[in-house]
């Protein structure tokens, strides 16, 4: 009799357990449809997208913020295509490319008319605003010799003084031919008539600027084109290590359009370059078909002082994809609120 009752106890507790299995089972797949609704629901669900920069990686950090934004809106990102600029705008013209995030509005416009204006491509948002480009040197010669202006490397005794393969010219450490600066260089050294005693050298720019660190760190004078956002005012601080150059009066190439003292001039320094912000350019289809993702290009804003700290990371060795990627995390999580109102408000306009 005990024996028969035990059977019947078992029995009753796996008829239980397996109701209560089935329950939990039929959740669980109910939870999962819910989940795929969910998705499907979302502005950029079934969507592709990929996004193009250049090589340097240090512009990388701000293309993945926004493609972490995307993906909460829906999008599947695509891995980076990395191109020259020229042929970047081209590709995002001929809708190969969905979007990049390191447009300089006014550095490139020739690139950007060139790959069909606004009939293919559309500037959206501001990612940047206030970047600086021009002209350094170190602090100690520019003391020593009295030098504010890039006119007096005019001067072939100045100009000597920043030579450093032999010839008597000083030795820019310039610009990437593509990048669209080295374009502004070039135009400076004739129309200041600098091309008698300056040498612009042209390379990989983080070759040349390792190199440039190397020679001030020996106590040599360094005589070098930069810009902000980058790691390298980091390292040698205007004001402190270095100082900005001024030019005469503000001449650039004419497809930058009319440009005035006042466009080029930061900080009561005239620096040549207009004083300019990076932007998301997209494919004009792409923005028109996907508002969602436009209100978001729109929106995201990442500090000048963010990308700078980042970057400084990258030069310290923290230079491996997992490195940027934690990065981008980490930066998101310190800004949380912030990223979640890009996509809430990115979300609005599709609701």
């Amino acid at each position: 009799m005990m024996i028969q009752l035990k059977i019947k106890s078992i029995a009753l507790g796996t008829m239980v357990s397996g109701l209560l299995l089935g329950a939990i089972a039929c959740n669980t797949t109910s939870g999962g449809n819910t989940n795929e609704e969910n998705t499907s629901d979302l502005p950029g669900a079934g969507t592709i997208l990929t996004h193009g920069q250049s090589s340097l990686l240090e512009e990388h950090f701000q293309s993945q913020i926004i493609n972490k934004a995307l993906e909460q809106l829906g999008y599947e990102t695509q891995p980076p295509k990395e191109l020259t600029y020229p042929t970047l705008y081209a590709a995002i013209g001929n809708g190969d490319i969905d979007y990049t995030a390191v447009n300089w509005d006014r550095l490139h416009t020739e690139f950007y008319e060139n790959s069909g204006g606004d009939e293919k491509l559309a500037h959206v948002g501001v990612l940047t605003p206030s970047v600086l480009q021009g002209y350094q040197m170190d602090k100690k010669t520019a003391d020593e010799y009295n030098i504010t202006s890039l006119e007096q490397l005019k001067d072939p005794e100045i100009a000597q003084l920043f030579d450093t393969d032999g010839n008597g010219k000083a030795n820019l450490t310039g610009c990437d031919p593509g990048w669209g600066c080295e374009l502004v260089i070039e135009h400076h050294l004739d129309a200041y008539g600098l091309r008698d005693t300056v040498e612009h050298d042209q390379g990989q720019y983080s070759a040349l600027i390792a190199d440039t660190l190397v020679r001030y760190q020996e106590g040599e004078p360094v005589f070098f084109y930069t810009w902000t956002p980058y790691w390298v005012g980091g390292v040698l601080k205007p004001g402190e290590e270095t100082i900005w150059l001024e030019v005469p009066y503000t001449d650039l190439p004419e497809e930058q359009g009319e440009v005035s003292e006042a466009d080029t001039t930061a900080n009561g320094k005239n620096l040549g370059f207009v004083v300019d912000r990076i932007r998301v350019v997209a494919n004009k289809e792409f923005v028109d078909a996907n508002p969602a993702a436009e209100k978001l290009f729109e929106l995201v804003e990442i500090p000048l002082d963010d990308i700078n700290a980042q970057n400084m990371l990258i030069q310290e060795g923290e230079n491996t994809p997992e490195d940027i990627e934690r990065h981008v995390n980490e930066w998101i999580s310190d800004n949380q609120e912030l990223f979640d109102s890009w996509v809430e408000q990115a979300m609005e306009v599709e609701s």
